[in-house]
């Protein structure tokens, strides 16, 4: 029995067959099982032909935004996706993918057995969460990242070479521009007390560049796309509230990519 996505899951959706009212998908990770996706939930406006919008065999990033399991209903929703969560799901799927090609590389090195196979995978997601992130700790740790787990140590040495071979940690980056303007006879230092007080969360780098009065541009880096969107978030947050205080007025607005 193939499983259900969640409610408001992040699904990877591929068009099968547009109809003037919706279009019906498969979902890539969930067995190609059905999904339809309604025209209204295709755009945030009017839409008067959907065929401008979708086309058969395209890959979407959608969102579950209703399900009836008893009917084995799944109704998605594309305007429902922002940019950053598209960008996030749409990363995590390439990562998935490149580590599913990685553990099979290891796997023919190590000429391992399928019950190898299928007792290495659960160990290192267990331990790990997913193939992606084990393999990555391989990389950063080495034999020490698999101490303990149940693998055949023939893979295990497979594994290290390979994850040490072809893993190098990719960073994520996002940027966005603040409008950040006080009105107060020492404004000039207030905005830059306020830009002074902004700092990195942990495991993060972030910089400021100056665009010309009022405009900053925002960056900031971290180890994925999630974490480097909850960092800006914060430091967002942290600005609207230092500029609240001194009656500054504070403007933001992310730059998609």
């Amino acid at each position: 029995m193939v499983d259900m996505p969640e409610q408001d899951e992040l699904v990877l959706a591929t068009v099968k067959k547009i109809m003037p009212y919706g279009a019906f998908c498969s979902l890539d990770e969930y067995g190609d099982k059905e999904a339809f996706v309604h025209i209204s939930e295709v755009a945030p406006r009017w839409i008067k032909n959907i065929h401008e919008f979708l086309r058969e065999g395209q890959k979407l990033v959608a969102k579950v935004y209703h399900i009836e399991a008893d009917k084995d209903q799944i109704d998605l929703s594309l305007k429902r996706v922002n940019e950053s969560e598209k960008k996030m799901k749409m990363e995590g799927s390439r990562r998935e993918k490149r580590a599913d090609k990685l553990f099979e590389v290891a796997l023919k090195i190590a000429k391992s057995t399928k019950s190898e196979e299928v007792a290495s995978r659960a160990a290192l997601v267990a331990k790990y969460g997913n193939l992606i992130d084990a393999i990555e700790a391989l990389s950063e740790k080495g034999e020490e990242a698999i101490a303990g787990l149940k693998i055949e140590k023939g893979l295990a040495k497979a594994l290290l070479e390979v994850a040490m071979k072809n893993i190098k940690k990719a960073r994520a980056e996002m940027n966005g521009i603040i409008s950040l303007t006080s009105y107060s006879k020492n404004g000039v230092e207030e905005v830059k007390r306020i830009l002074g007080s902004v700092k990195a969360p942990a495991g993060v780098e972030t910089e400021l560049l100056y665009l010309g009065a009022p405009k900053y541009q925002l960056r900031v880096v971290a180890d994925d796309f999630k974490s480097a969107d909850k960092a800006l978030e914060t430091i967002v947050a942290h600005i609207h509230a230092e500029a609240k205080k001194s009656g500054a007025i504070a403007d933001f607005a992310k730059i998609e990519a």
